[in-house]
């Protein structure tokens, strides 16, 4: 097995002190079956289990240098169960569990509310009827006491106002546009110190207007296309470090300019899915 090197030289001070929690799946029964996501067209069937193995546990490794990593047993049939981002979104102990727009992922939801419940998490109540699918389109704001909301794909219109009166913070709804782009964590990485790394195309304008309101031009990353679809935002972010499928010289000089470090794991056979190094970590311990 390739081993990356270390994600976390000192760049720049912790943001915080207690140790992250990060909730993995292991790809046991990976593939891709069916399309949900234009990642997914012509790639059935095309997936490499051993180096879907391998990479996953590049991942692992890199997350558990500064992360107690939980894992959830993968269940057979599920092959998008790899993807813990979905699972539901987290913030102290309210866990909220995704309610799938995708028929063929809805029978993932029982097995992640088990998980919650099995950990002390307090499940809030949402709609049954309205699809929000976690942390993939959740992602908390790390300067601010806010949440960004991603809609318009896989999560409802009506998700982020949901949202709020769960988790009493101020939510931001932003509307994706670009199908390629279908949950908010594929082009939007909220960084430590209020930074953040994201592709303006993927939104409307009033969505751009929105973050431009709240972030100021200093510490907006924003990405082209190229990267984009290398899925650099798709990271992995735990105090300085960037876990990231891969990324371009110049996008990652400017993240070290920032006082990050990326590390590039690639991560290519989970891309056929439509994932990257976020959609397969969830962070259980949020506040």
């Amino acid at each position: 097995m390739t081993q990356p090197h270390s994600m976390f030289e000192p760049a720049r001070a912790p943001r915080e002190e207690r140790r992250q929690r990060v909730l993995m799946c292991a790809p046991d029964d990976f593939d891709v079956r069916y399309v949900i996501n234009p990642w997914m067209e012509h790639q059935i069937g095309r997936t490499t289990r051993t180096l879907a193995r391998e990479q996953w546990q590049n991942l692992r490794a890199l997350v558990a240098e500064n992360a107690e990593v939980e894992l959830i047993t993968p269940a057979a049939g599920l092959p998008d169960m790899v993807f813990t981002a979905n699972a539901g979104f987290v913030l102290g102990n309210i866990a909220v569990v995704s309610r799938f727009r995708a028929e063929e992922r809805r029978p993932e939801e029982p097995l992640f509310r088990a998980f919650f419940e099995a950990r002390g998490f307090r499940i809030a109540a949402w709609p049954e009827h309205l699809p929000f699918e976690g942390a993939g389109d959740a992602l908390i704001d790390r300067g601010a006491e806010i949440v960004w909301c991603g809609h318009g794909m896989r999560s409802a219109e009506e998700a982020p106002t949901a949202l709020e009166r769960i988790v009493g913070r101020r939510v931001i709804g932003l509307r994706l546009i670009d199908p390629r782009f279908y949950h908010l964590d594929t082009c939007f990485c909220p960084l430590a110190g209020g930074w953040l790394m994201f592709y303006p195309p993927a939104f409307d304008a009033a969505s751009r207007a929105a973050i431009e309101a709240i972030v100021p031009p200093e510490k907006r990353i924003e990405i082209d296309e190229a990267d984009a679809m290398r899925f650099a935002c798709n990271a992995v972010d735990l105090d300085s470090g960037l876990a990231m499928n891969d990324a371009s010289p110049q996008l990652q000089r400017r993240l070290r300019a920032a006082g990050f470090a990326p590390v590039v794991t690639p991560l290519s056979e989970f891309m056929k899915a439509g994932g990257a190094a976020k959609c397969l970590t969830l962070k259980l311990a949020e506040d």
